[in-house]
């Protein structure tokens, strides 16, 4: 009972402080319009107050009036501040020229000098002149060349560029904790002087600017609650990450960029000495011999169409297969985790993408249809870490002399006794019954004119060739010759041999996301008009032609949206490496690399480094999503 009273008076309080925070800030709000001086003064005042709480949240400052054995009141700064930040913005709101600018200036360095005065310690910098001068001037003239490019002013660009600088000048070249108080003191006074210098060099309200800003107030404080939560969920811990990566293993010394130098030195991370192997590796000459044969087969099919180079199936799958096949004697060489988060992303939404599309025109329009997109699409109920687990099982491999419990190596070792026993010939009799029926269909595609039904039967039964040599030959399956001459089952250790674990774990990724693609490729397919579907047929394009030229460009928006989903997610991946592998056997990757450094080993500004790279490679993505969907908004 007392708890659920305790539930009902936290609600009424967060009812209540929301109502009056609400009010407040429409009030607050009003305010431009019926005194700017009193608006001024409230929001400068704010702003100093929460520039206070971040000075003290991140230890910045420190307030002790008797010494170290006195009293902390440095919990006292934030309100002082916020005073102090009021009467300047009171007192300097309504001047103009030259007066305007020395008060802002001048005032920015006396609050910055203030901030340095209760500085801490730990942060004073060690100044050298050569970044002082460098970093404010660079960023300063790019920045005003920016905004005189644009039609604006080169000034206010430019002093805000040079404010930037100084930060980065100042603060974040130096070792911090090795200098002076007088240094602290300089470098605060002159960047809240720079800020206080622009705000001065810019043009005071007028009556319609006025309006403007109670509008987007308005917005703003509409959308405040969401804004807070993702500001305070989100924002601020970016923010604090981005941070600490500049900081040392226990974030309290500042190290530079030494953290993200070990990101790109430590082997396990960053290898890329085994780069020469890719060009000698049997994965690189199988896909130089699937480019050509791509080549050959849209050249081939070109000069049926009167094209110079046909895209369709039998060129394009080829051609695909051939980059595949070089992207994994790529990163079966170059190693790390960074190599294997990047053949994460690379396999997985190739596939992932490519089996959904297909999946999709395949069920379009078959009996059946809802049934089998239903039990196709039945894995996304499944969480990461149950279909991990579940995979895990799949390919769990026992001794060799004991029965198999996962259904792979089962299977794996069956087929290794089959083909060596008298039942190789009953399946080399039932391929070679298949391998004559794809060589008649390629016949009869030859004397048809049917160039694609050719080619594309003799490729499905190049593997139906290899397949009966293996059964009648050496066999094929899960077996080991003994030195006695004897056969042995062998399995396979799908989690333990490297490198190719890692696509053993992106398996059960692409199990559950291939759903998810076929879904929404299949409602993309069924928007696309029939007309443009007729026309194509009644010009006598084949099925092939017509996805290729007609389907696949009428789709391609919905190809975009789901590939860069994709990488977005697969980029983050974390829960099936943890369950299946935790990172052992070389199949870290980013996400799991970062928990184990910050939490397992409290390296907290290596896992923070991990953790801004996964921001950054994600970053584009998003950005692009966003862009295409203001795009389409318009």
């Amino acid at each position: 009972m007392q708890q659920l009273i305790q539930t009902i008076l936290g609600i009424v309080v967060a009812v209540g402080v929301s109502a009056l925070l609400f009010v407040g800030a429409n009030k607050w709000a009003d305010q431009a319009l019926v005194s700017w001086r009193r608006f001024a003064a409230l929001s400068w005042a704010l702003g100093g107050a929460v520039f206070g709480v971040v000075l003290v949240g991140n230890r910045l400052v420190a307030w002790r009036p008797a010494g170290d054995g006195g009293p902390d009141l440095t919990w006292l700064l934030p309100p002082l501040l916020g005073v102090l930040f009021g009467l300047w913005g009171w007192l300097g709101t309504e001047r103009e020229g030259a007066g305007r600018v020395l008060w802002w200036a001048g005032g920015g360095v006396v609050l910055g000098l203030i901030v340095g005065v209760f500085a801490r310690s730990a942060t004073f910098p060690a100044m050298r002149i050569v970044p002082l001068v460098a970093w404010p001037a660079a960023i300063g003239l790019l920045w005003g060349g920016w905004n005189a490019v644009r039609g604006r002013r080169f000034l206010p660009g430019a002093v805000s560029g040079a404010t930037v600088g100084w930060l980065a000048g100042a603060f974040g070249v130096p070792t911090l904790g090795g200098g002076t108080r007088l240094e602290a003191m300089m470098g605060w006074a002159l960047l809240v002087g720079g800020v206080g210098l622009r705000i001065g060099i810019g043009s005071p309200f007028g009556v319609e600017e006025r309006r403007r800003l109670v509008e987007r107030a308005r917005t703003v404080i509409f959308l405040a609650p969401a804004l807070g939560f993702i500001g305070w969920a989100l924002v601020f811990p970016t923010i604090r990450t981005v941070y600490m990566s500049f900081l040392d293993r226990r974030a309290e010394r500042w190290v530079g960029l030494a953290n993200y130098q070990r990101t790109f030195t430590d082997p396990t991370i960053f290898k890329v000495e085994g780069w020469p192997e890719i060009f000698r590796s049997e994965l690189f000459y199988w896909s130089v011999g699937l480019a050509l044969v791509g080549l050959i087969a849209g050249r081939l099919l070109g000069r049926q169409s009167g094209r110079a180079f046909e895209v369709g199936g039998l060129s394009v799958t080829p051609l695909a297969a051939s980059v595949f096949l070089f992207a994994f004697a790529a990163f079966s060489k170059l190693r790390g985790t960074i190599f294997n988060n990047l053949w994460w992303i690379f396999t997985v939404t190739i596939l992932a993408t490519g089996l959904g599309l297909a999946i999709a025109v395949l069920a379009d329009r078959a009996r059946f249809e809802s049934v089998a997109k239903s039990i196709i699409f039945m894995p996304m109920a499944i969480s990461f870490v149950g279909a991990g687990i579940i995979w895990r099982f799949m390919y769990i491999a026992r001794p060799p002399d004991r029965t198999q419990t996962g259904v792979l190596n089962a299977l794996w070792v069956w087929l290794g006794r089959v083909s060596h026993s008298n039942g190789r010939y009953v399946a080399a009799l039932l391929l070679g019954v298949a391998l004559a029926a794809l060589l008649y269909v390629a016949w009869r595609g030859y004397q048809a004119g049917s160039n694609s039904l050719a080619i594309g039967s003799l490729v499905t039964a190049a593997p139906v060739v290899w397949l009966i040599y293996r059964f009648l030959g050496p066999g094929i399956g899960g077996f080991q010759t003994m030195p006695d001459g004897t056969i042995a089952p062998a399995t396979v250790l799908f989690l333990q041999e490297i490198p190719f674990n890692n696509v053993w774990l992106m398996v059960p990724f692409i199990w559950i996301y291939v759903g998810f693609c076929m879904v929404i490729f299949s409602a993309a397919i069924k928007g696309v008009p029939s007309d443009l579907i007729e026309a194509a047929k009644v010009d006598g394009a084949t099925e092939a032609q017509t996805f290729w030229r007609v389907v696949v460009p009428q789709i391609a928006p919905t190809i975009g949206v789901v590939v860069t989903t994709l990488i977005v997610v697969v980029a983050k991946v974390f829960d099936i490496v943890k369950v299946m592998t935790n990172g052992n056997f070389d199949t870290q990757v980013l996400a799991n690399e970062m928990w184990q450094r910050a939490f397992t080993e409290l390296d907290f500004g290596l896992g923070s480094a991990l953790a801004v790279l996964i921001f950054v490679a994600v970053l584009p993505i998003m950005y692009l999503n966003i862009r295409r969907m203001q795009k389409e908004a318009l």
